[in-house]
């Protein structure tokens, strides 16, 4: 059993529609987790089947006697966030009878995250949901600032839409469940945010990586809580991505090439984030914009949160240029990257020379 000293609450200020981020061990086992964010008295809770036998009936057991509560478990995996999955979850409520002020809950990592935003953001035009992360990465990340949707075989992420929980619950006893490749999956997103803005976290960050991958309760609740911090604020200043928040994306334009080509599930979100991170530095710093001793210093941290610094072999720089077009921060068909002009400085850039990209993406190992 895993201690904390206290839970920690954040808040994602957007007006009327500000939410709270709870943090802390055992929150799955209290009522007051979720009662206060809960619409009307009809809650479905959408899980996936390895998440389920752990969790699942601790939450059903954690809500008062006359909900009307149900469940609905989908298979497990990225290759499975799909239009065909979320209608799932519409059926499961239009079969239940579920009104307009229903609650649906996201009980799992990033996929059943935004899936299930996406299903309360189009069910009835509009209905309240929870998000209840079980993965490192969808708790520092994923579940938090409000974009839902699902994966195209062409893209990921291409269909969706922007809608905010009510409330994220972080219960960190979770990650004694998950396996150390997704708890560096999630160290991806973790790493993102001291590159982006936070050059003295990202310090910290190469201090406390041990115990971080050792699920030290101390060093992980305070990674999330600055990691949810900063998406925080930086989602409060442009909630629908059309500025600074597009920063989130370091690593991602490369990253999501590599997932859609290799098929979703094969390498998981952060591996392919975190290859891209460092693809990313590498032509940060062939632009003459970083120096090589940083460029060493961001390879050493993704490395140390135990992510793949090569791309994939057989991927060509042909098969990357062709998703990363498809990329949706690209405007007017001009290719735009997350870049590095210092760490914890990133900026967004339309203006690398297609040459230059190539070359990176030809010269690039593969492994």
């Amino acid at each position: 059993m895993i201690e904390l000293a206290h839970d920690r609450t954040l808040t994602v200020e957007l007006g009327e529609r500000s939410y709270p981020i709870h943090i802390g061990v055992g929150l799955l086992n209290r009522s007051d987790s979720f009662v206060p964010y809960l619409a009307g008295s009809q809650v479905m809770i959408v899980t996936n089947e390895t998440v389920a036998p752990h969790y699942l009936d601790t939450l059903r057991s954690s809500l008062p006697g006359h909900l009307d509560v149900r469940a609905v478990v989908l298979p497990d995996g990225e290759q499975y966030k799909t239009i065909e999955q979320v209608g799932r979850i519409w059926d499961a409520l239009l079969e239940a009878g579920f009104n307009r002020r229903c609650t649906l809950i996201a009980l799992g990592g990033g996929v059943i995250g935004d899936m299930v935003g996406y299903a309360a953001a189009s069910y009835q035009r509009g209905v309240a949901f929870i998000q209840v992360p079980t993965t490192l990465l969808s708790q520092v990340d994923s579940s938090v600032g409000g974009k839902t949707g699902v994966n195209h075989p062409l893209g990921k992420n291409m269909i969706g839409a922007f809608w905010q929980p009510k409330a994220v619950v972080v219960d960190i006893a979770t990650l004694t469940t998950l396996p150390a490749r997704e708890l560096s999956a999630g160290l991806a997103e973790v790493v993102k945010y001291g590159f982006i803005r936070d050059a003295a976290f990202l310090a910290w960050l190469e201090q406390n990586m041990t115990a971080l991958r050792r699920v030290e309760p101390e060093i992980v609740a305070e990674a999330i809580a600055k990691s949810c911090q900063i998406k925080a604020n930086i989602v409060a200043e442009d909630e629908t991505e059309q500025g600074v928040r597009a920063l989130l994306n370091l690593g991602h334009t490369f990253g999501h090439a590599i997932e859609a080509h290799q098929g979703y599930g094969n390498w998981l979100h952060g591996e392919a984030v975190g290859a891209g991170m460092a693809m990313a530095a590498t032509l940060s710093h062939q632009l003459g914009w970083i120096s090589a001793d940083a460029l060493e210093r961001t390879k050493k941290v993704i490395e140390s949160a135990g992510l793949p610094l090569v791309a994939p072999t057989g991927m060509s720089s042909d098969d990357f240029l062709t998703r990363m077009r498809l990329d949706k921060k690209n405007v007017d068909a001009r290719l735009r990257l997350v870049l590095l002009n210092d760490l914890g400085d990133a900026c967004v850039s339309d203006a690398t020379p297609i040459e230059t990209l190539r070359q990176l993406l030809d010269d690039y190992p593969r492994g």
